[in-house]
């Protein structure tokens, strides 16, 4: 994936950070627009900021403020308001119903999702509720510790694999599986184990759902959930 201008129309605000690989789908390089992220900080609310702030390394403030104000212009660009104006709340946790579910904009038919992970931040957008999730490609051992979390039936797939492939299998499951419990709402809250997405070249998509691999800088591995039908959790 290369970064250049976004496409024009009205979900893509004129600026040359962010990339559309797919329709819907968003991605932008930390490294590249964490400058221009800093001067742009003053669109982030209460929350974010203190967010922001709260974090102890300079590369993860960095990494947050280009996620968040790239969701916010995009969010801002589709909506027709102001990004600094754009209110998130928190829907309903599907399993607790704690306010920690997926984030929305209140009053608004549009689901998004957000993601990060090293120099790589990943948006989606969709008329029903959608999650990404993007990752850096596992060493072997980071691998290995994914794998004791998944499936068992995943983990039998991967068993299966000479060792050299597994990394990548399990990096492809561990984002199709996050992706999956960001869009119904319970995240890692859920245990991952118990949602079969399968290790290899084709997703397993959960009834109700679409799942796919989808673009992502090198060295990094990426994936969306979508809600097809009311057959899926609604959360």
């Amino acid at each position: 994936m290369t970064d250049g201008p976004a496409r024009p129309g009205v979900d893509a605000p004129e600026q040359p950070w962010l990339t559309s690989p797919e329709p819907d789908l968003w991605t932008a390089r930390v490294s590249l627009y964490a400058d221009r992220a800093r001067e742009l900080e003053g669109m982030l609310d209460d929350t974010e900021r203190a967010r922001l702030q709260s974090l102890r390394r300079a590369e993860d403030r960095d990494q947050y403020r280009v996620a968040h104000v790239a969701l916010r212009q995009l969010l801002g660009s589709r909506l027709g308001q102001d990004p600094a104006q754009v209110r998130f709340v928190r829907e309903p946790c599907p399993g607790c119903g704690g306010p920690h579910g997926r984030p929305a904009v209140p009053g608004v038919p549009l689901h998004f999702s957000l993601s990060h992970a090293g120099d790589a931040v990943l948006v989606a957008f969709a008329d029903t509720p959608v999650g990404v999730d993007i990752e850096n490609r596992p060493s072997a051992s980071v691998a290995a510790e994914l794998t004791q979390a998944l499936h068992p039936a995943e983990r039998a797939e991967l068993s299966a694999l000479p060792a050299a492939e597994r990394p990548a299998a399990t990096a492809r499951c561990w984002t199709r599986k996050e992706a999956y419990l960001k869009g119904v709402g319970i995240g890692l809250g859920d245990h991952p184990d118990r949602t079969f997405v399968g290790t290899g070249a084709v997703p397993t998509a959960p009834p109700g759902w679409a799942l796919t691999d989808v673009p992502a800088p090198l060295g990094y591995v990426a994936a969306r959930a979508v809600r097809t039908s009311r057959l899926g959790p609604a959360a």
